[in-house]
């Protein structure tokens, strides 16, 4: 895919993809899981997709869409419910060989939490997980959604944080598959920050704990 290489490491390569359609980018990512060998550094894309709601393996309908607002539906190979994403949502996508690097599926969760957690932190606002449902909520509210896919060890899709996206398509749904669960972005919050600045910052902490785990 067309990307900007921001930074090269031993292990991990961050890329930036822009404003990119859901589907090309799911297949981008399912040819580079596909074809990777041993020695293939890590990737962690950013990108922000157009308007699109996205099923998990396994998703329950009856989630939603509850009405016709024109945004398509996706099935997509990730864990976990349905989702929304748009512009001003920031995507990362975490391309990472767990078996190479000795790293569980539960504690890459804990690690991509615990890096929104901190960004949050860095900010001013206090985030935090809740016991078995996947993702950052800030007083109770779903502020990144998180969804992973592992072939052979390789883990695939990642975290989506919400920072400047339009909230309404999430009244459409049950978001994550939990009935009445409030979301909340970060320009809420106080933060100015753009969905650029925030997903770069995001990926470097990724990067840089992964690399020196």
């Amino acid at each position: 895919m067309a990307a900007v290489l921001e930074r090269t490491g031993a292990q991990t390569r961050i890329r930036h993809l822009g404003t990119a359609p859901l589907a090309p980018t799911v297949q981008a990512m399912r040819d580079f899981t596909a074809r990777r060998d041993p020695a293939t550094p890590d990737e962690l894309w950013l990108v922000e997709h157009p308007p699109v709601y996205t099923l998990g393996q396994g998703a329950d309908s009856r989630h939603g869409p509850r009405t016709d607002n024109g945004i398509a539906l996706v099935r997509v190979e990730r864990g976990g419910e349905i989702t929304y994403h748009g512009p001003g949502q920031i995507v990362l996508y975490t391309l990472v060989d767990l078996a190479r690097r000795g790293i569980k599926v539960r504690e890459f969760v804990a690690l991509l939490e615990a890096c929104v957690i901190d960004l949050l932190a860095e900010e001013g606002v206090a985030a935090a997980r809740r016991t078995g449902a996947p993702g950052v909520y800030v007083a109770g509210a779903k502020i990144a959604a998180l969804g992973l896919r592992v072939t052979r060890g390789r883990a695939w899709h990642g975290v989506a944080l919400n920072v400047d996206v339009d909230l309404a398509p999430f009244a459409a749904i049950d978001p994550c598959g939990y009935e009445d669960l409030a979301v909340t972005r970060t320009r809420d919050l106080g933060i100015e920050a753009s969905p650029a600045e925030l997903g770069a910052r995001l990926a470097r902490t990724l990067a840089e704990r992964l690399d020196h785990a």
